[in-house]
């Protein structure tokens, strides 16, 4: 099944919570937590999303490139304007179980622009 979900006027983590729940499967009465699930979800209008608070600004999205002492920080402002497809996927993936099911499920997320 097709949910199509539009991100419009909505909070971003509202928003990931919610598409979390779908794609574990969780709608379904014969959810299974050991099967990856069937449902597709198509989020629009991702560029809309807000967030409460002066979370624009204060956000900060970190990783490392290997070597010591370089840790690379960028803040959700930057990102945001870059990608907002991103930070929706990124923030699905950090909600979803951390398992060998996580990139199965992922792939049914479709973002259009």
């Amino acid at each position: 099944m097709d949910y199509i979900i539009d991100a419009k006027n909505k909070r971003l983590g509202r928003v990931a919570s919610e598409i979390a729940v779908i794609l574990q499967g969780k709608k379904h009465p014969q959810y299974e937590p050991r099967l990856p699930g069937t449902d597709r979800v198509i989020v629009k209008n991702v560029k809309q999303t807000t967030l409460s608070g002066k979370k624009t600004l204060q956000k900060i999205y970190y990783h490392h490139s290997g070597p010591l002492g370089h840790l690379k920080e960028e803040k959700f402002k930057d990102v945001f304007q870059k990608s907002p497809a991103w930070v929706l996927r990124h923030a699905v993936n950090s909600m979803l179980p951390k398992n060998r099911l996580r990139s199965k499920r992922m792939i049914r997320l479709i973002i259009e622009k």
